[in-house]
């Protein structure tokens, strides 16, 4: 199935409260633990999470780990409204720091963080080489780098049954985003040629579920 490409920001006010509204405890929850697992070593240090949304996944993730400091960047303001009420909520804003960007962000290479994640920032951009770049060269010298994201299913009868299976008891709002973000995906063979053109072919490629793929591993 070809790629359908979707929005690069989620900018509308209600797409963002229907998402601070979602339970997504399962694939969230299931993002820090494949973090923990690729990187058992890694406690503490100052976290660049890219395309942070609501925050739901930035949250977890500093609970997770309590000895880290994390900068949570996105390009949509209705996003970052939600993210910044979630952190004052969680009694996490001396921890996690949000800000506005969009990639590429000069001002973001200048910094270099202990860790750089991201979690489903990938199938929105028209250019995925911008998200591999920054990931890369905002990473000090032995850093993890790790990613989660949907990979595209192979037919639109297989990506309406992943949207029945896992949000069809959501809002319609979240029913029609969850099948839009599965159509604009990429495939498993599509990243790692992303990872080739940007000389990061030595990170590791997982598929984790029936509709997520991890790619991790350490800066050199």
């Amino acid at each position: 199935m070809e790629r359908v490409p979707e929005k690069e920001l989620m900018d509308d006010m209600e797409q963002a409260e229907a998402y601070a509204k979602a339970d997504f405890s399962e694939p969230h929850n299931a993002y820090v633990e494949h973090f923990r697992l690729s990187f058992p070593w890694f406690s503490k240090g100052e976290v660049l999470d890219l395309g942070c949304g609501g925050a739901d996944v930035t949250i977890r993730f500093a609970n997770a780990l309590p000895q880290t400091h994390i900068t949570g960047v996105d390009g949509s303001e209705s996003m970052l409204v939600t993210a910044r009420h979630a952190v004052q909520q969680h009694g996490l804003s001396k921890r996690i720091i949000l800000q506005k960007s969009f990639l590429p962000d000069a001002e973001l290479l200048k910094k270099r963080f202990d860790a750089v994640v991201s979690n489903s920032l990938l199938h929105h951009l028209s250019y995925p080489p911008v998200m591999w770049q920054t990931m890369w060269l905002c990473a000090k010298a032995g850093a993890p780098l790790f990613m989660m994201d949907l990979f595209r299913p192979e037919s639109i009868e297989e990506a309406e049954a992943l949207v029945r299976r896992y949000v069809g008891n959501e809002p319609q709002i979240l029913q029609r985003d969850f099948y839009n973000s599965l159509l604009s995906s990429y495939t498993k063979e599509e990243i790692q040629e992303q990872l080739k053109a940007t000389e990061l072919d030595y990170l590791k490629i997982e598929t984790v579920s029936d509709r997520h793929i991890i790619v991790w591993g350490v800066i050199p």
